[in-house]
């Protein structure tokens, strides 16, 4: 739970310190603006705030490695992902999205923090503990993290630590450990498909590669 909140906040202050030119960057995400994600970073906060407040009385269906799926890159048609552009662009200015992210993200940071890590919650038809559902959410914000500062050079990144948990989790995900060559960054990066592997990494990678990108949803 700590590393949800630190990582948490680290995203929150990197979209603080954002100008009004960094939102109509592109981000590391392809096909979002940086407004976009950080649009997206607001339906993400809702998410936890409700899963929060659904209690579960069943035994966990899944934990912090297994609540998230291997899906298919995202090609823009799923009806959010189209929704979340016009939604963005809805706010007009940038520092109204800041505000509603801010003020969604105090009360999502209260929550956690509030909450009991035992406690069952459900959410998308799964049952899993607070303590795993806040652990799966350290690799959603650092995974973000690194998309809203991918042409931002001069922006904070990630916390090492929540870096370090995003990609234990993401290995876990794989089933196999990234070589040890390879920075925290650059596992999550290239184990997601956010950047394609060069020719020397693609052999470091060895039987893995074929199995790259691992697109999580």
């Amino acid at each position: 739970m700590e590393l949800f909140s630190r990582s948490w906040t680290a995203l929150l202050s990197a979209v603080a310190e954002l100008t009004d030119e960094d939102f109509e960057r592109p981000s590391g995400c392809t096909g979002w603006l940086v407004r976009d994600l950080v649009c997206h970073l607001v339906i993400d906060a809702q998410d936890v705030l409700i899963t929060l407040v659904t209690p579960a009385d069943t035994e966990p269906t899944v934990d912090a490695a297994t609540y998230w799926k291997l899906v298919e890159s995202p090609t823009g048609d799923d009806p959010l992902d189209a929704l979340i552009p016009r939604l963005a662009a809805a706010y007009g200015e940038p520092r109204l999205l800041k505000f509603h992210l801010d003020d969604l993200g105090s009360a999502v940071g209260r929550a956690a923090r509030l909450a009991d890590p035992a406690l069952c919650v459900s959410t998308r038809d799964q049952v899993l503990t607070v303590g795993d559902y806040l652990s799966a959410y350290v690799v959603e914000w650092t995974l973000h993290h690194l998309d809203l500062i991918a042409r931002l050079p001069s922006a904070a990144g990630p916390p090492a630590e929540t870096l370090a948990a995003a990609r234990a989790s993401l290995e876990k995900i794989a089933g196999s450990p990234f070589p040890a060559s390879f920075s925290d960054e650059e596992a999550l990066l290239l184990g997601t498909g956010r950047r394609t592997p060069t020719t020397a990494e693609r052999a470091a990678l060895g039987d893995l590669a074929a199995q790259l990108p691992f697109v999580l949803g």
